[in-house]
């Protein structure tokens, strides 16, 4: 038999408590515990049962990361997670995810990589049916879909890159601080003999080597001559990391290799501008709300958004969020998902999403509760953006940004506030293309699925020309 180890977290418990700004009364009828057994665990006279740390973690899943505990306490909620799959049946009891845990925890972790290796397959194989209903086999992929693959199978984040990225932003900025604009240009000057000249130019940024300058165009908004800046900032003083990452990375071409250096130093950059650790805090404090983040550190609304969507480090993840970009057109630009929720390679997403709404409608957030054929429900919000030319003769460009999360962090997205997520008149019915999406009553359907027969009646015509 192997001894359970005992838990003791009152005072973490406590502070959670009162950031939650909630009374003991009301965390103990949260957790169904009595309000003087909270008061005891409170005071470490008694310890966490399993069920408890389940239903913290269940209840605070952001906060409860923080709360020190030992291994099998951090593999019995990552084992939580895979088990709470939807594929699976019934969930099992907290119990005995801690005892399998403690007592096998090689089992555990094998089932816990097991899993995430069979959402990736899954990922994969929806890749492929999609290829398969274009005509585009999947090893046909170009440079830039390349890439796009290797940051979401990364799970778009690059651990020796965010880090490096953090240490450098704290000796711009000079202690956990954030860097400003004059002080990243400072750094240029002091560290690489770099100017930075800002001025109207032909092109976004470009660096004269010679004469040591850097010129930015000085029509782009202050939210992107930071970003450029700070691009910049990365390609200088992380360039070893960069190409090391890149040069690691399995893919098929040099050109695909450029490509990821690029996004490398674009996601450096993002990470200096928002340095991990102050950015997750400011993340929590302000319940995920983009605005009043980029406000705070200088970023635009899509930065930040993506920024939110790299929150994955071990042991100090952020919410699970998802995020893409999608233009006029439907088609996907960006995507990453740290949930279940997946996004189409060929085409568009599904029609239903409030994104495509957003980018007819700019400047403005909109929230929708959304529910995949799985049976998870999301909340999602999405915005529409214009980025002006600057010119009366080049047409802005226009898109819309998502980002969201499952239900069951509704409690931390602020854009979830008025809804209500076991609603079943309120929530929308999405898929993640029609190509691949099961639904037989959709009425937005574009095309039949792949791999399902149709059926055809000449003489009664619903919404769509035919049953599935």
């Amino acid at each position: 038999m192997v001894a359970r180890h005992r838990i003791f977290a009152g005072e973490h418990l406590r502070l959670l408590r009162e950031r939650r700004k909630l009374q003991q009364a009301d965390l103990a009828r949260l957790l169904a515990i009595s309000p003087s057994y909270l008061s005891q665990i409170e005071h470490d006279d008694r310890p966490l049962t399993p069920r408890l740390i389940e239903r913290l973690a269940s209840l605070f899943p952001i906060e409860w990361q923080d709360v020190p505990g030992n291994d099998a306490e951090q593999l019995s909620l990552l084992l939580r997670d895979a088990v709470d799959d939807p594929m699976f049946d019934a969930p099992l009891a907290p119990e005995a995810i801690a005892r399998l845990a403690e007592q096998q925890p090689a089992f555990a972790r094998r089932f816990v990589e097991l899993h995430a290796a069979l959402r990736r397959a899954n990922q994969r194989l929806e890749m492929i049916d999609e290829a398969v209903g274009v005509d585009a086999p999947e090893d046909s992929r170009l440079p830039w879909e390349e890439v796009r693959d290797w940051f979401h199978f990364s799970n778009n984040y690059v651990d020796a890159i965010d880090r490096a990225a953090e240490a450098l932003a704290a000796q711009i900025a000079g202690g956990d601080e954030v860097p400003t604009t004059d002080a990243l240009v400072g750094h240029l000057r002091a560290r690489h003999g770099i100017e930075v000249d800002l001025r109207p130019a032909g092109s976004l940024r470009s660096f004269d080597a010679g004469r040591r300058v850097l010129l930015v165009d000085s029509g782009q908004p202050a939210a992107s001559i930071r970003f450029q800046i700070a691009y910049h900032v990365a390609v200088t003083s992380l360039g070893d990391a960069i190409r090391d990452t890149a040069g690691s990375a399995a893919l098929r071409s040099e050109v695909a290799r450029d490509l990821l250096s690029i996004g490398l130093a674009n996601y450096a950059a993002g990470a200096v501008l928002m340095p991990y650790g102050h950015f997750r805090r400011s993340a929590r404090a302000f319940r995920h709300d983009v605005d009043r983040l980029a406000l705070s550190y200088g970023t635009s609304f899509e930065q930040t958004c993506h920024r939110l969507s790299t929150m994955q480090r071990e042991g100090e993840r952020g919410l699970p969020i998802f995020f893409c970009r999608v233009d006029m057109a439907g088609n996907i630009t960006k995507r990453h998902s740290a949930t279940r929720f997946q996004f189409a390679r060929f085409g568009g997403a599904c029609p239903l999403w409030i994104v495509h709404e957003a980018a007819a409608i700019p400047d403005r957030i909109l929230v929708q509760l959304a529910e995949t054929p799985d049976g998870v429900r999301y909340v999602s919000i999405a915005k529409g953006l214009v980025k002006a030319s600057g010119r009366f003769d080049r047409n802005p460009r226009r898109y819309a940004v998502a980002l969201g999360c499952e239900v069951r962090h509704a409690a931390e997205f602020v854009y979830a506030d008025g809804i209500d997520p076991g609603s079943t008149r309120a929530v929308t019915p999405i898929g993640v293309s029609c190509r691949i999406c099961p639904r037989p009553d959709c009425d937005q359907r574009a095309y039949p699925p792949n791999h399902q027969q149709i059926a055809v009646d000449l003489f009664r015509r619903g919404l769509v020309p035919y049953d599935l």
